[in-house]
């Protein structure tokens, strides 16, 4: 056996070929210095804070510290000094893995079938942040009962100095600091964030290729929330909105969704990733319906719960769902890049009371069979 590291990729060649049905384990020994992680500085009020990848944290007495899990100790070191222990004991992705040191408030906003949720913020702007924050109960409420069991035993949502609008850290999300403002305004970026606790943090992508798994399903199942809890026009309206996105996107993209040739993993969340995805999302739903849209959603969460799953794994369980072969839609949709664009006429018969409507696919390059919708 060889193998090998490069351009953050390991590929292993086997000296002789896996048999039928063989299971082959590899464990892989690594170490090295993160050239990033930990974010230290000031933050919006002028108070120091501390943001990254740890889970036992030693710091000054005046600091509360946050962290994936459930916290099992709290200890007085000395007069300066206290240790924080949070402890996950689910499986998760290193990249949803954080803990947060900072001055905050806290407030327990209730809880979804014994699952507490709570809101951190900076103290200065305790009254807009825990006004903010306090619909992610009735957020983790639906995706709970709506997908299948949420997998943590906490939900906190954070503001926090994340270089990003919100990190789907699992069950300690971090929101950027002005997402706090007393108004209520950022709920799609809540109900994002929070959809991500059953795809990509328990479900997971098992190649970052396959990273729609995660984003395109965050960002349909955002549409699908809101449609809920305002009604199915808000639905045409986000949809509507993405549209546009997708349009202007493949402008300077031709790339599919499933795009194998990037090699720099930065590149592979996009517009494709994020809202085309959820629009076939959104198509499979009416071409399959909605019972066995939920059926086969239901089946995927709970099949790959707290595990890793590829495309065709979820391909495989919707059809097992609808009874239906979607190997053309997962092909056209997910694989080959584009979107059909239309041109048509029609015209009045007015004796035989018909009218006829042409419709041609006019764009260049692959052609979008019509079966699917």
């Amino acid at each position: 056996m060889t193998f090998n590291h490069s351009s953050n990729r390991i590929k292993i060649t086997l000296t002789n070929p896996a048999k039928e049905n063989e299971t082959i384990t590899f464990e892989i020994n690594y170490s090295g210095i993160p050239q990033d992680g930990l974010i230290i500085g000031k933050n919006k009020f002028g108070d120091r804070g501390f943001f990254g990848d740890t889970f036992i944290i030693i710091a000054p007495l005046h600091y509360s510290v946050v962290a994936n899990g459930i916290k099992v100790e709290e200890s007085f070191l000395d007069a300066n000094r206290k240790l924080t222990h949070w402890h996950e004991e689910v499986p998760i992705p290193v990249k949803v893995m954080v803990a947060g040191i900072a001055r905050f408030a806290v407030q327990y906003v209730g809880k979804v079938d014994d699952i507490p949720i709570e809101s951190w913020v900076y103290p200065q702007n305790r009254a807009e942040g825990f006004y903010d924050y306090a619909v992610a109960i009735k957020i983790l409420d639906y995706f709970h009962h709506h997908i299948g069991p949420y997998s943590y035993k906490k939900l906190a949502n954070v503001q926090s100095k994340t270089r990003w609008g919100g990190l789907e850290n699992a069950n300690t999300i971090f929101y950027f600091e002005n997402s706090v403002t007393g108004k209520g305004d950022h709920e799609s970026l809540i109900t994002h964030e929070e959809a991500h606790q059953w795809f990509g943090n328990s479900a997971t992508e098992n190649d970052w290729h396959h990273a729609w798994l995660s984003e395109g399903f965050a960002t349909y199942f955002t549409s699908l929330y809101l449609e809920y809890a305002y009604g199915h026009d808000r639905l045409v309206e986000e949809e509507k909105k993405d549209r546009q996105e997708i349009i202007q996107f493949y402008k300077k993209n031709q790339a599919p969704i499933v795009d194998t040739t990037i090699m720099d993993i930065n590149k592979v969340l996009s517009t494709n990733t994020y809202q085309k995805a959820g629009w076939v999302l959104h198509m499979l739903r009416h071409e399959v319906g909605d019972v066995d849209f939920w059926k086969g959603i239901r089946t995927y969460y709970a099949t790959y719960q707290n595990s890793n799953a590829m495309t065709s794994d979820f391909k495989r369980i919707m059809e097992e769902a609808s009874g239906k072969d979607l190997s053309l839609f997962f092909h056209q949709w997910l694989y080959t890049g584009g979107h059909p664009n239309l041109s048509g006429s029609w015209s009045y018969n007015a004796k035989l009371k018909e009218v006829t409507i042409d419709v041609k696919q006019v764009q260049k390059g692959a052609f979008f069979n019509s079966h699917c919708k």
